[in-house]
């Protein structure tokens, strides 16, 4: 196994993640294959990072304190209360992370991937055949590959998950999350270190501040509720994908604006509704399950495995997470059969009770809203505990502990 061949099919956090803990792991040869043409940098969405899981990421070699990131320390949830400007505070929780700006975050991932990996951007795969001895990929320009194996980093929309599990794809969970950034940070409580939840019927809207990049910062916000029920709205929202400004449909922003403008309290309002247009997107949730991570020479890491809703802020730890696991397996394992088989049987149960978890915090949250007005912190706090009733105790909000005890 050691010295062998190893393509990934996908070239984000998740596939440079994937790549380094590839080539820790042994391999003599590895190609990453990413779709995109042009610098995935340039996407400015926000993620978070838990700070212990931070740590253990950290420990494990995958991130870095240079890595730029801004502090939060509390997460306070917010009910519109008349015309008071901020609303009313209905709920306030500790709130240890760390927030990235996901672009900057996986261009210090890509700096890690070591030299002699090759990195092919443009490079879309279209198909892939196993055998005995690998598999061999098809590529879009007519080419073919043979690997040892094939790590697949390629999201929830992913074409090695295809070859593996037929028709094991991301299923709609019947609600959307609208997101955005803008550089309009001013007047943020408690300095921008505090994570803020809008809540309103039927949703909520969560913001916060993210490095831009270049020694700034951006706000970074999502809102989740379901759309409008209008025949032929959005007929391909149950098919994975995310819609950019130009695919946004007229009346599907109208009803968004207007949900804002009723619901949230007049701050927060006017930093949704002042967003500039070309800086937010649709991104349609989508649960995800897979029999197994990984089916012969073939292996899934992120998206491609598992998709939890984002409710439980753990999508790029997990991905993290599946790097450094494989990782292990590939130093422990004296085969490949003994390695892909130790790593499945490590994350597969995680991903499931994250995926379960992040349902039961997207029905509370989204589906089956409470009476927010109604609610102070007593009421929030046995909410929130509802929540994670039944969590493995290494488990909850933030992710997954990695360590065994």
């Amino acid at each position: 196994m050691r010295g062998g061949s190893i393509a990934v099919v996908g070239g984000s956090i998740a596939g440079c993640a994937a790549a380094l803990a590839a080539s820790r792991g042994g391999a003599g040869k590895i190609t990453v294959f990413e779709r995109a043409d042009a610098q995935l940098r340039d996407r400015g969405v926000g993620i978070a990072l838990q700070s212990d899981r931070y740590d253990e990421l950290r420990d494990a070699g995958y991130v870095a304190p240079e890595m730029p990131w801004a502090p939060l320390t509390r997460r306070v949830w917010t009910v519109r209360d008349g015309e008071a400007r901020h609303g009313r505070a209905l709920g306030e929780q500790p709130f240890p992370f760390r927030a990235y700006n996901w672009g900057s975050l996986w261009s210090e991932l890509r700096r890690r991937v070591p030299e002699d990996v090759s990195y092919r951007s443009g490079a879309v795969v279209t198909g892939l055949e196993p055998d005995d001895e690998g598999v061999t990929l098809r590529l879009a320009d007519g080419h073919e590959e043979h690997f040892d194996a094939v790590i697949g980093a390629d999201g929830y929309r992913s074409v090695v998950r295809e070859a593996m599990f037929p028709g094991a794809g991301a299923t709609y969970a019947g609600y959307i999350g609208w997101r955005g950034t803008s550089r309009d940070t001013s007047g943020l409580p408690s300095d921008g270190h505090d994570a803020h939840n809008i809540v309103f019927p039927g949703g909520h809207c969560m913001a916060y501040r993210i490095p831009d990049g270049s020694g700034g910062h951006l706000l970074n916000w999502v809102l989740y509720t379901e759309p409008p029920q209008v025949d032929g709205l959005h007929p391909d929202l149950k098919t994975p994908t995310s819609l950019p400004p130009g695919r946004l449909n007229s009346q599907l922003t109208a009803h968004l604006r207007d949900l804002v403008a009723e619901h949230f309290p007049p701050y927060w309002a006017e930093k949704v509704l002042g967003t500039p247009a070309e800086t937010t997107f649709i991104q349609p949730i989508y649960d995800l399950e897979v029999p197994h991570y990984t089916s012969g020479r073939m292996v899934l890491v992120g998206d491609a495995a598992s998709v939890a809703r984002p409710h439980i802020g753990a999508g790029s730890v997990k991905a993290l997470q599946d790097a450094t696991a494989l990782e292990a397996a590939l130093v422990a394992g004296s085969s490949w059969k003994e390695a892909l088989e130790r790593y499945d049987v490590n994350r597969g149960a995680v991903g499931s009770a994250m995926v379960a978890l992040a349902r039961r915090m997207g029905s509370a949250q989204v589906e089956n809203t409470p009476d927010w007005s109604a609610m102070g912190q007593p009421e929030f706090e046995a909410w929130w505990q509802d929540q994670n009733s039944g969590s493995d105790r290494r488990s909850g909000f933030g992710g997954h502990s990695m360590k065994t005890k």
